[in-house]
């Protein structure tokens, strides 16, 4: 029996066709299509000050064990902190916190000056008033591209039955189940 080979797929690497180059605003463009949540991610400075940022690459990958992954930027000022913190916090924002998306994804002196949160011993602030939040150990980190991949094992969380903040084609948004808005009058 013979096997059929597939027209589709090139016999070697050489004949592999080269793909144009990207334009790096249109292709950010087409990722700003799907839909995020919003999150602040936060933990403790080497002389133990908070740090926090603006994240929408929030993700789950594991139940058993717990696990999440965010990723940032290799240039961020906030990097080596996140790399040499025992734990961080995932701040899962609720739709009227617009203003603390905007505060810690921009420049500020001091992002948590009238900040509402607690630090619990881990020392990784909780920011109040969240749509959830998970509190986690810095499990593992993985390089790629022009990020940082961390991994984290969720050792505790919370959440509240509010309206998440989205994030979509440049604009945030209240997530909110569709039946809800069918509603809307």
């Amino acid at each position: 029996m013979t096997a059929s080979k597939d027209r589709a797929m090139p016999e070697t690497p050489s004949e592999q066709p080269t793909a144009p180059p990207f334009d790096v605003r249109d292709f950010r463009s087409a990722l700003g299509s799907f839909a995020t949540g919003v999150t602040i991610c936060t933990t403790r400075g080497r002389a133990g000050e908070p740090v926090g940022l603006t994240v929408n690459s929030f993700a789950s990958v594991s139940l058993d064990p717990p696990l999440v992954l965010w990723s940032q930027s290799l240039y961020a000022q906030s990097l080596q902190a996140f790399q040499e913190a025992s734990h961080f916090v995932v701040n899962v924002l609720a739709a009227d916190q617009v203003a603390l998306a905007t505060r810690f994804a921009g420049d500020h002196d001091n992002r948590f000056l009238d900040v509402e949160h607690i630090v619990p011993e881990h020392g990784a602030p909780v920011i109040a008033g969240c749509a959830a939040h998970f509190e986690c150990r810095n499990e593992a980190r993985y390089y790629g591209g022009d990020h940082i991949i961390f991994v984290g094992r969720v050792e505790r969380y919370a959440h509240a039955p509010k309206p998440t903040l989205m994030f979509c084609r440049g604009r945030y948004m209240s997530g909110r189940p569709l039946e809800a808005i069918a509603e809307e009058p």
